[in-house]
């Protein structure tokens, strides 16, 4: 038998949404966060344009897209890589950095492909402990340790939905040894953008590295297209680690025209946001808690693992999937996407109707 390395052997899998239900139960999917608004009209036209020619290989350089990537920001086109979801651009710089015997260090609740990266490459993991379900950077700095290669921060969080201040993460920043690299993932930054707290800045120091997606607010999960901020020294040796041509050429034309008509990702993310918060309130009004969110989602937290079970059960029986937080070490939550209206309303109805029969 032909056996794989040891330490890849041992891993687990990265954890996808189950979305499986009884046979016949229509599925509505709330466990992926995906957006409940569809793409710009001007990325759907771009991609349709662009498979005029399928048969070419892409541009290795990804096109036009870094470039409408710093038009939109006031960026460096140079400076940024763009990758088939921003996960690959994570992995890329992990594995640039980190080996057997480096450090990695995230937070409690942080999100789980940073520990996946760590573990391909055989570095060891740590997660801070988070103050009310939230990024506490005191935490981070004590567990900094002379092997930590690599500080992740997802902000907004992910499944929490909190986020931290500009002044914490420069605090943070300041406070790191100069050789320890901060990565700062952004993927729902669209959703905070209108606080005017971008971090990008952070990135000229050389030792911080802003990465953002285009799955969430630009509605293109299914064209999987990501990309990262990336100080050059820094960059470089990433870039080293990414597929050549592993961005379609199809999900480039279509981000890059999503990233030029700003005014529909601002409309769809103050249509899910205005949603978002109804359906948190109506959460806390028959006693679910949930988390200050800014993000397409909510989590919801449940008294026990039991009671959450109950009230997952209660929705696949609907069809309604959800995600379990047991792997991000929160067993007594459920994390549910942002859909149109009249779906979170059903979401409350049926939620509302077991808490009564549970009392």
């Amino acid at each position: 038998m032909i056996a794989p390395k040891p330490h890849i052997a041992a891993m687990q899998s990265f954890a996808l949404a189950d979305l499986s239900a009884e046979p016949g139960v229509k599925v509505i999917s709330l466990a992926q966060n995906e957006s409940l608004s569809p793409p710009s009209p001007k990325a759907l036209e771009a991609a349709k344009h662009a498979m005029t020619d399928a048969s070419l290989y892409p541009d290795p350089d990804w096109a036009d897209l870094p470039a409408a990537i710093a038009e939109r920001h006031g960026l460096d086109a140079d400076d940024i890589l763009c990758s088939a979801g921003s996960m690959d651009v994570i992995a890329a710089l992990i594995m640039a950095f980190c080996g057997p015997g480096d450090r990695v260090l995230s937070t409690a609740h942080g999100y789980g492909y940073f520990r996946t990266s760590a573990q391909f490459v055989q570095a060891d993991y740590d997660a801070a402990p988070e103050t009310d379900l939230t990024v506490d950077v005191d935490a981070l700095l004590a567990m900094i340790q002379p092997t930590t290669r690599i500080v992740c921060v997802a902000n907004p969080g992910n499944p929490t939905g909190t986020r931290i201040i500009r002044a914490e993460l420069i605090r943070l920043r300041d406070a790191m040894p100069a050789d320890v690299i901060l990565l700062i993932d952004e993927a729902y930054a669209e959703f905070t953008d209108h606080l005017g707290e971008q971090m990008f800045d952070l990135v000229e120091r050389g030792d911080t590295v802003v990465t953002r997606s285009f799955s969430k607010a630009h509605a293109l999960a299914g064209q999987r297209i990501g990309w990262g901020l990336f100080p050059p020294s820094i960059g470089k040796h990433a870039r080293k680690l990414l597929t050549a041509g592993g961005v379609t050429a199809v999900s480039c034309a279509a981000a890059a025209a999503s990233m030029r008509d700003p005014g529909h990702v601002a409309a769809a993310v103050t249509k899910t946001s205005a949603i978002r918060d109804r359906f948190i309130a109506s959460m806390n009004a028959i006693g679910i808690k949930t988390a200050p969110n800014h993000t397409n989602f909510a989590l919801l937290q449940f008294s026990d693992v039991a009671e959450r079970e109950r009230a997952d059960a209660a929705f696949r029986a609907r069809g309604v999937i959800m995600r379990p937080m047991g792997g991000y070490g929160l067993p007594h939550t459920l994390r549910a996407t942002i859909a149109a209206d009249e779906t979170m309303e059903m979401v409350a109805s049926i939620l509302t109707a077991w808490r009564t029969t549970e009392s």
